[in-house]
């Protein structure tokens, strides 16, 4: 899927849904973040390197490492510890990857019914919570013995919930039924 559809499409689409006039007034993606806590790299190092190569592999970027800013002994980290990564995806890799996340991936989640509506913030991004890596396609082969789990973050221009709900709809997102 190109930029083309992005801009023809959904925004006529969304112009027509919401009662907008002005274009550039039409809730857009802005980015997409995808994080791994890495919990269990504390006490294997080789755990980092794992969740690395994975990460690259489903979103086709290298991930940066996050570091603790400060010591917490109740969590036993230390100032300078790696605890997570993640990747920001803009532009064509986002419009990649939320496709293969869209049409791929989550139809192979077991008992999938749908993404909860409650996952929205106040102004309209969205979050969503994977249990297991291996519902994508690049790496469904890969080393049954560790878990992943993963956050996206979608990072919205839409001013409220109404919005943001809608942008995701014109998406393709298969989000649950207003009761």
């Amino acid at each position: 899927m190109e930029k083309e559809f992005d801009k023809k499409i959904i925004t006529e689409k969304l112009k027509k849904e919401l009662g907008i006039l002005n274009i550039n007034a039409v809730p857009k993606i802005k980015f997409l973040s995808v994080n791994i806590g890495l919990g269990k790299a504390l006490s294997d190092k080789s755990y980092i390197e794992f969740a690395e190569d994975i990460l690259s592999k489903i979103t086709g970027q290298k991930p940066q490492q996050r570091a603790t800013t400060k010591s917490i002994s109740n969590f036993k980290t230390r100032k300078g510890m790696i605890v997570g990564i993640r990747v920001t995806l803009r532009s064509q890799r986002m419009v990649d990857f939320i496709q293969k996340l869209v049409r791929l991936a989550l139809p192979r989640i077991k008992d999938f019914r749908g993404l909860s509506l409650k996952s929205f913030d106040k102004v309209g991004n969205y979050s969503i919570g994977i249990k297991d890596f291996r519902i994508f396609p690049e790496v469904s082969s890969v080393d049954f013995a560790k878990t992943l789990s993963l956050q996206v973050n979608i990072s919205t221009t839409a001013k409220n919930k109404k919005e943001g709900e809608a942008l995701l709809r014109a998406w393709n997102f298969p989000l649950k039924k207003n009761k």
